[in-house]
């Protein structure tokens, strides 16, 4: 008989619980907000709205907004620890780097317009939402010294001994909490589509189904039972697939876990979430259905090595002069089809290394290059190979593309000139004349269509008998 379990209850740490308790205070103008916790929205409870000053509040590491920079950190240094200070800096860090311009905007808006909504926190202070509010807040104090801006308006989740409110909030509801104040985007911080991922997968973690995640997205209240299934995938193949690939992309490179590796923040310059979402739409998707793979004709023996040359090319990232990198992967497969181009593809196997030397990823004093100088100098090194493949394996493919599309052409015409519908003789006698011109001009380039085409069917013969004049002589 299986176990009935409890989920689990967010640690409150009892010391700053006291210190919220012991410091808040009503605005000056008393008010109550509805927040999207347990059933409040469905039966319309208000809560108090208070007044903490700000260092009494601490930022919480999972955010959804810098998730990936949260997870690459702990995966180089351990668990961060949000009670210690310097956690605290760390996770600021983090925020104040994610989308600056964002920031400003928001300290602006509270410069003239003050705080509008309420924060909220747990009873021990720590922000399920408004992480930025706070830093916006301390921005201002920092430039102004007015204290105005040391007090943050919250709302306080239940205590340890608010047991009359159900008590303290689960792990699972502190994620709805922040799903469905992420979903209401307006005048927030979007999160980056890398970081969505990631929050997603950390809510299904913290067993959250992705179907309770959407439902909690107004704009899907009216699907029907099917649409709904049809949005589900769709949010898979855009966040969770590719960050299946990227998983494997960071163990391939024995990287697990270095998010920033990827993306840093929204709009990065040097992101591949793009390229990612390519590769799994047009070429791991496919790899991984064996009848797509049958129509294809790939061997399953062939899909590691066509994986490698993939991630060599994402590695690379920048091929000036020929393509985008996620355009590159949107037509990988279909290179891969071209058997010439795929000889080029094939040699990138075999030119480019699969990683830097043990020696050549330390500076001049000793000190281990970032992941992402690792990538540039990795890149440098590779970069001519690289290109060189890339760029025949695309032209060879177009080339042969041309050449198929001129005769499909040709046969489309043909079968035009003798559809059932072309009847001569129900053409008006006032436009017999223009038919005869059209089919005059029709046979004209017949005509020399013909003449090229004779001349490069004879062309490779004609070279080959003057190769042998000139061995005669």
């Amino acid at each position: 008989m299986s176990e009935i379990t409890k989920e689990p209850i967010r640690e409150i740490i009892s010391d700053f619980e006291k210190d919220i308790r012991d410091n808040r205070k009503l605005g000056a103008k008393p008010s109550k907000e509805v927040i999207p916790f347990r059933n409040d929205r469905k039966d319309n409870y208000e809560r108090q709205v208070y007044e903490v000053r700000t260092d009494f509040l601490r930022y919480r590491k999972d955010n959804g907004r810098i998730s990936s920079d949260i997870i690459s950190y702990e995966r180089d240094h351990g668990p961060l620890k949000e009670q210690s200070s310097k956690s605290q800096e760390i996770i600021r860090s983090f925020l104040k780097e994610k989308d600056k311009d964002k920031t400003n905007e928001l300290v602006n808006s509270i410069l003239h317009d003050s705080q509008r909504d309420a924060a909220v926190i747990t009873s021990d202070g720590f922000l399920v939402n408004g992480n930025r509010r706070k830093m916006a807040l301390e921005i201002l104090y920092e430039k102004s010294k007015d204290p105005k801006y040391q007090w943050m308006k919250v709302v306080i989740l239940p205590g340890k001994d608010d047991h009359d409110q159900g008590g303290p909030p689960t792990i699972k509801e502190i994620e709805q909490i922040e799903n469905r104040y992420q979903l209401q985007s307006e005048g927030k911080a979007e999160y980056s589509k890398f970081d969505r991922a990631l929050s997603i997968r950390r809510k299904l973690q913290a067993g959250m189904t992705l179907e309770e995640q959407l439902r909690d997205d107004p704009s899907y209240t009216h699907l029907t039972q099917k649409e709904f299934k049809k949005k589900q995938i769709e949010y898979e193949e855009e966040y969770l697939k590719p960050l299946e690939c990227i998983d494997k992309y960071l163990k391939w490179l024995n990287r697990d876990g270095l998010y920033n590796s990827i993306s840093s923040k929204s709009g990065d310059k040097e992101g591949r979430w793009q390229a990612f979402l390519d590769y799994y739409l047009k070429v791991w998707k496919k790899l991984e259905n064996e009848n797509t793979r049958l129509k294809l004709d790939i061997d399953e023996q062939d899909v590691g090595n066509i994986e490698e040359i993939a991630f060599k090319i994402i590695r690379k990232r920048e091929f000036p002069n020929v393509a985008k990198l996620h355009q590159i992967m949107r037509y990988l497969l279909s290179w891969y089809k071209n058997e010439d181009s795929r000889k080029a593809l094939f040699r990138i196997l075999d030119e480019v290394d699969d990683d830097l030397l043990d020696k050549e990823k330390v500076d001049e004093y000793g000190k281990e290059l970032s992941e992402r100088d690792k990538d540039r100098k990795w890149a440098a090194q590779n970069q001519e190979s690289l290109i060189r493949n890339v760029k025949k394996a695309k032209n060879i493919y177009e080339q042969d593309k041309e050449k198929e599309t001129s005769l499909l052409i040709l046969d489309a015409i043909l079968k035009k000139l003798y559809h059932n519908q072309l009847a001569p003789e129900n053409i008006a006698i006032s436009d017999a004349k223009q038919a005869m011109d059209i089919s005059r001009k029709i046979k004209d380039r017949a005509n020399e269509l013909e003449n090229i085409f004779y001349k490069i069917m004879k062309g490779p013969e004609k070279l080959k008998e003057k190769y042998e004049r000139k061995l005669k002589r």
